[in-house]
């Protein structure tokens, strides 16, 4: 079993900018593919980033490339997401994920997930 604990959401104004952590724990971490998914109230979730096992393979969503960065630190098993220039359609809660698969975009690919944090940019 792996538990995944999201934290670093909260309120910003649109342009600003907010680092997520997921810190992992249980069963070797480190040899997951690990990735970011967002859910908008009334929308279905969606991928955001993902990262390999090592770290040195990123894959992002069209959305987020350029603004976005995953990144991870096996070392302390946490996982994080820099997000620079938000603006208010990235309004979500927020969920990390782990799982066998990179890049994994869909939700099946990955089996174990956080709780999820809140991510508000306000216009």
């Amino acid at each position: 079993q792996v538990q995944l604990v999201e934290s670093g959401g909260g309120l910003v104004q649109a342009g600003g900018s907010l680092r997520l952590s997921c810190a992992a724990s249980g069963r070797t971490v480190s040899s997951y593919a690990m990735g970011w998914f967002r859910q908008a109230p009334g929308k279905e979730r969606e991928f955001v980033a993902g990262i390999n096992h090592s770290g040195a393979r990123t894959y992002y969503a069209e959305f987020v490339k350029g603004r976005f960065t995953i990144s991870r630190d096996n070392a302390k098993n946490t996982l994080y997401l820099q997000m620079n220039t938000l603006k208010p359609e990235d309004t979500a809660v927020y969920y990390c994920a782990a799982g066998p698969v990179f890049p994994g975009s869909r939700i099946d690919e990955y089996d174990y997930w956080g709780q999820g944090t809140q991510v508000t940019a306000s216009s």
